[in-house]
């Protein structure tokens, strides 16, 4: 599968995806014969209220979140961007920038173009931001959420511009979490290679990126940014599957460009490999395998190859791809841990000297 970046006017396509395993199950029930028609009833009266409550949350959340979303135009793209400050900071990608200094933004809830400067790009995490010449009038800061607690099957909204059509919003859920995902060089792109992602069945199109992904307490949860495509259909689009840059790791590139001018560091620790969940003979999240790890890389050298499987980072049980991201996070680059993992049947454990993602 193919990835590309969701603005308009510059379709790209990026690298294969790591996968995940999963598991469903479906539950039934059943009553006593004399029951049934009551059960009917209440059903029928439950499922419309529940649906007017939904919706009255979204119509909620539309209203908290959109004056926190403008539209970028830049020479040769268009895409998303969210309030970051009162002083009209602007985070988006830096695929949506490119190689602009100056550009122009529009709220999501409409009004005259506002110039824009370039602050700082950090292709490394495609992220950057900008800063308005002047603040509109309704334009607010964004709240944003708490990465750890986002989950799968949470309901989200995304707010951005798809094909220019400014404060759009689509629905869906958060289809998976921990994803890696490595975007191309052609057409624009940054080649980056971005961890810890969130995948969601919110549609993502061109126009969409650097825009807000958002839960139901109106808070900004991921920067939407991919949006995958099928080589098997020309590159077409592969519907429902999008994917977006935690709201940690935004933060963490935004408060360095906001207070330095530039990232000074990106504060996140890797094992420089590629890996996926795997689960146990219970379909338990059981440990995350090793798909790649090069030789150059903090695993590799020492001593880690594919197959082996990662189940204890320090004194953290690792179970899946998203507990050993949230294990690394607490970490420095350079610093030294004992890494626990299983080749074969055997348990093994190495001192891993971490590096930098």
């Amino acid at each position: 599968m193919d990835v590309s970046r969701g603005h308009a006017r510059t379709p790209r396509r990026l690298l294969p995806l790591t996968a995940a395993l999963c598991a469903a199950a479906l539950v039934g029930g059943c009553s006593a014969e004399g029951d049934a028609p009551v059960r009917e009833r209440s059903t029928q009266a439950a499922v419309p209220l529940a649906a007017n409550d939904l919706q009255d949350d979204y119509r909620a959340v539309i209203k908290n979140v959109l004056p926190s979303v403008v539209q970028i135009d830049a020479a040769n793209s268009l895409g998303s961007g969210v309030v970051y400050d009162a002083a009209g900071h602007i985070v988006t990608n830096a695929h949506v920038v490119g190689q602009e200094k100056n550009l122009k933004v529009t709220a999501a809830t409409g009004g005259q173009p506002v110039t824009a400067r370039l602050v700082f790009s950090y292709p490394e995490q495609d992220l950057a931001v900008i800063r308005l010449a002047s603040v509109p009038q309704g334009l607010k800061p964004a709240r944003f959420g708490d990465s750890a607690a986002v989950d799968m099957g949470q309901i989200v909204l995304a707010m951005g511009s798809p094909l220019g059509l400014s404060g759009s919003v689509t629905q869906g859920i958060v289809s998976a979490t921990g994803r890696t995902v490595s975007e191309g060089r052609t057409g624009g792109g940054t080649g980056a290679t971005i961890g810890n992602m969130v995948q969601t069945s919110a549609a993502i199109n061109p126009g969409n990126s650097g825009g807000a992904l958002v839960n139901l307490n109106s808070e900004v949860i991921g920067i939407p940014t991919l949006a995958a495509t099928d080589p098997e259909m020309g590159g077409g689009s592969a519907a429902g599957i999008g994917f977006a840059i935690p709201a940690s790791m935004v933060r963490t590139v935004a408060d360095q460009i906001v207070k330095d001018g530039k990232v000074t560091d990106s504060g996140r620790a890797a094992l420089n490999i590629t890996g996926r969940t795997v689960l146990d003979d219970d379909y338990e999240p059981a440990g995350v395998a090793v798909v790649e790890a090069p030789a150059n890389g903090a695993a590799g050298r020492a001593g880690l190859k594919p197959g082996d499987v990662i189940t204890r980072l320090g004194d953290t049980d690792i179970t899946t791809i998203t507990s050993l991201s949230e294990a690394l996070a607490s970490l420095r680059p350079g610093d030294k841990v004992t890494t626990t993992y299983v080749r074969g049947t055997a348990t093994r454990k190495a001192e891993v000297t971490l590096g930098e993602m």
